[in-house]
């Protein structure tokens, strides 16, 4: 080496590079002005040899570092607008590249700043890894945050996974390295090595990378977004003009894995999913599909809730571009699609974000606050700027990139309360002293109302346990701004109460009306999702009572239930066809059922139940008004007996549900209505095609003006055991009420004829009881008076007889008197 380039040396620096210890290594590597001249460097690992070749002419570099560091002056007149490295390494290949330590820092100064300040909504579009031309070059620019690294390096398929070769730039002090490469290209796998101050080297996934590896395997992979065309502006155009709040919602939860397979039980590519999930969701009549989520997770049986790429949709089921397949194809057919999303935790996956640069900058470096010990994973740290921007920018990406119509977003009660599945000693209070996560309440806040600056056709849905105020609440009144909120309560008191033998469910009744006290408190959806499928809980057929028919009896009655009380609506893929068994995501639905008829007529109920709610529009209309709802009885604990009328803003096109929920058919069972009029049964859950035994109400009913209910008409039904009887109502037309009319006056004057004919026969019957009691009397009477006669007559007779006797005896005393019995004797 010269003593004029020796001099030029920077030999800290070099050996900083050459030991990979440079946050800044384009102040050595590259071409620079220095005095005489224009100082070139390069450092190529194990390279033996190096040119600088600069249009066509080559100049040879002197080695400064046998570990593979060169160097080589050249005329300061030298155009270096185009110029390349030629190296020979050890082995004696040639490979000749653009240098990329030859470009001005691509990410600004602005743009780091709103990433620090949490404000960068399309920090996506800077981070990771983007296919870009820089002065006529084409590569790859690389970023990532990682602010406490001492050095970042990209490795990669195009370096051979060396971390000595690119090392990346610190750009000012936010944290983030950048480094654009030629020679890396699309569909190339990479990571970033990052070495730590105390000298620990690892490896870690691009935490912005677009497309991952499939698992066991884990690196991130170059890919280009942009080429995929939409064919969905009518149908994105349509969902912005309408209101999500008086419209039917009815979604269809899956998980992509297990709603189908193939023969040989791989798992089925994004578009081979999307026909055949879009065939039965339209035929069965739902009108959204959730899906578990789909960012790219190691661990099948998380079920996608341990995310490690959160804007990568897992590579099990095909590419980016296969999944925006998906959502046009879904979209083509009226379909949306709801993400399901977890910003809550993320898994201790060394690959992934946990100590991301050697410390805590996902999470909070203090375990009370960063360590989930119910799921074993780690919590966001919600109040550092740059990991909230990381979550609301990957919520906004899924929306912008992948058109999604909704985000539902997991475990929302684990973000809000600090001591969520923590004992005494495992958490730390705010700064009031209290529970609340005050960090991530404000970010669901700002996430919320950037939602709805974006898309406000967007739904937000939360799946929040608690009685935390306002989910749905407007962010301006200090609600959370969530467009839903999954009822829990309903659904725990719901399945409860349907689990109960029903000699035992009267003692429950309440857990059916509890509801209601507080339906309007939020916007909700109610769900009957994967959770309440696994984990031993059983299937929903599995939890009802009873023997089989009993428990598709009461499992349709509990259908129709969910789809008549106020709240859009969500089944979970399977439990639609009466499976016995739970979820299992290593196996696909058990569409076989389908051939049995218990199972096919269960299917076809679902399938029905979900049209008649589509074209209702009073189970829709005013979900979110307490006009739409009205009891009729909710006291009937003892019958099992629920009444109520789903209403609209029209007061006659309203719905008379009836539930029975006893294993008791009641005929001629009586019930209040609001008005005269004919009630048609327009569903019935027992009707035979639904495997029921057919006890239905197959004519109008005409009401009567008889009190129920609290009500001045009603009618008389017939009400099937476990089942829901629904009527539609039609008023009394003028001739109908002209002749119900001219009927009440006839039967009135048949009435007072009647009273009439009574009344004189009433008389007459008391006349003929008072004549007979008077000849009752009389007989009575001349009975004693013949008794008299006769008694007198006897008396008659016995004095005669007694007179004789006197009349003797007296004859006899006489002729005493008159004898002399002594005369003889004178």
């Amino acid at each position: 080496m010269t003593n004029k380039l020796y001099k030029l040396m920077d030999w800290a620096g070099i050996e900083a590079i050459v030991y990979s210890e440079e946050d800044n290594p384009h102040r050595l590597l590259g071409i620079h002005n220095v005095k005489g001249g224009k100082l070139a460097q390069v450092f190529y690992p194990d390279a033996t040899k190096a040119v600088l070749r600069v249009q066509e002419r080559d100049y040879d570099m002197e080695m400064a570092d046998e570990e593979g560091f060169f160097s080589v002056l050249i005329p300061k007149v030298t155009d270096i607008s185009d110029y390349s490295f030629v190296i020979t390494t050890s082995e004696g290949s040639i490979r000749e590249f653009y240098d990329p330590y030859a470009f001005e820092p691509v990410i600004t100064k602005k743009d780091c700043e709103k990433f620090n300040n949490g404000v960068h909504d399309k920090i996506y579009e800077i981070l990771g890894s983007h296919k870009m031309t820089i002065n006529g070059i084409h590569g790859v620019l690389f970023a990532v945050w990682a602010p406490g690294a001492l050095r970042v390096s990209v490795v990669g398929d195009f370096n051979k996974w060396d971390g000595r070769i690119h090392q990346m730039r610190r750009l000012y002090d936010s944290g983030i390295f950048e480094l654009f490469i030629p020679v890396a290209n699309e569909g190339d796998c990479y990571k970033y090595e990052i070495k730590t101050k105390n000298g620990a080297t690892f490896l870690k996934a691009d935490p912005y990378a677009v497309y991952s590896q499939l698992r066991p395997e884990t690196a991130s992979i170059v890919h280009d977004l942009s080429d995929f065309k939409w064919t969905d502006s009518r149908y994105l155009s349509k969902r912005k003009k309408s209101d999500i709040h008086n419209t039917p919602i009815n979604i269809y939860e899956v998980h992509l894995g297990s709603f189908a397979r193939k023969k040989n039980d791989d798992f089925l590519n994004y578009k081979d999913l999307a026909k055949k999930i879009a065939d039965y969701v339209l035929n069965m009549n739902y009108t959204h599909v959730e899906l578990m989520p789909i960012m790219e997770h190691p661990y099948d049986a998380s079920w996608g809730y341990q995310v490690t790429g959160y804007y990568a949709p897992t590579s099990r089921y095909g590419t980016p571009e296969d999944f925006k397949y998906f959502v046009d194809y879904m979209h083509s057919k009226g379909i949306g699609v709801i993400l399901d999303w977890v910003p809550a935790h993320f898994p201790r996956d060394s690959h992934g974000l946990i100590n991301f640069d050697g410390s805590s900058i996902y999470e909070s470096p203090d375990p009370r606050k960063s360590y989930h010990p119910e799921w074993g994973t780690l919590i966001f740290d919600y109040g550092r700027n740059e990991v909230a921007n990381f979550l609301l920018a990957n919520c906004l990406y899924w929306i912008r990139e992948y058109h999604a119509d909704g985000i539902r977003m997991d475990a929302v009660s684990s973000m809000l309360y600090l001591d969520y599945g923590k004992n005494e000693g495992e958490w730390v209070a705010n700064m009031y002293g209290g529970r609340e996560n005050l960090e991530a309440a404000a970010f669901l806040k700002n996430l919320n109302t950037a939602v709805k600056k974006v898309d406000p056709s967007v739904m937000m849905i939360a799946e929040e346990s608690t009685a935390w105020p306002l989910v749905t609440g407007d962010v301006a009144k200090d609600g959370l701004g969530f467009t839903f909120k999954w009822n829990m309560g309903w659904m725990n008191d719901f399945l409860d109460y349907m689990s109960c033998d029903p000699l035992f469910r009267a003692g429950r009744h309440g857990e059916l009306t509890f509801s209601m006290i507080y339906a309007y408190s939020e916007k909700f959806i109610l769900a009957l999702s994967h959770d309440e499928v696994v984990h031993g809980k059983g299937s929903l057929i599995a939890k009802m009572p009873g023997d089989e028919a009993g428990k598709f009896a009461n499992l349709r009655a509990a259908y129709a239930l969910q789809m008549t009380h106020p709240g859009k609506k969500l089944l979970f893929m399977g439990q639609d066809l009466g499976d016995f068994d739970e979820f299992s995501e290593e196996k696909p639905v058990s569409f076989d059922l389908l051939k049995e008829d218990v199972h096919k007529e269960l299917n076809d109920y679902c399938r029905d139940l979900n049209e008649f709610y589509l074209s209702n529009p009073a189970l829709y209309e005013l979900d979110e008004s307490s006009d739409g709802f009205e009891w009729i009885n909710s006291i009937s604990a003892n019958e099992d007996v629920l009444v109520f009328l789903r209403k609209t803003e029209d007061k006659n096109k309203f719905l008379l549900v009836v539930f029975n929920f006893s294993g008791v058919p009641r005929k001629d069972y009586k019930i209040g209505v609001p008005f005269p009029g004919k009630y048609k049964e327009v569903f019935n859950s027992d009707s035979k095609k639904y495997g029921g035994t057919d006890f239905t109400n197959k004519r109008a009913i005409s009401s009567n003006e008889e009190e129920c209910d609290e009500r001045e008409d009603s009618i008389k039904i017939r009400s099937a055991a476990f089942s829901v009887n629904i009527f539609s109502y039609t008023p009394f037309t003028e001739k109908e009420k002209a002749e119900i009319e001219k009927n009440k006056e006839i039967n009135r004057r048949k009435r007072i004829k009647e009273e009439a004919v009574n009344k004189a026969l009433a008389d007459e019957n008391e006349a003929r009881i008072k004549a007979l009691n008077a000849r009752e009397e009389a007989d009575k009477a001349d009975l004693v008076a013949k008794e008299a006669l006769k008694k007198a007559m006897e008396l008659s007779q016995k004095a005669q007889e007694l007179e004789k006797i006197l009349k003797k005896l007296e004859n006899e005393r006489k002729k005493l008197e008159e004898s002399e019995p002594w005369a003889e004797l004178l």
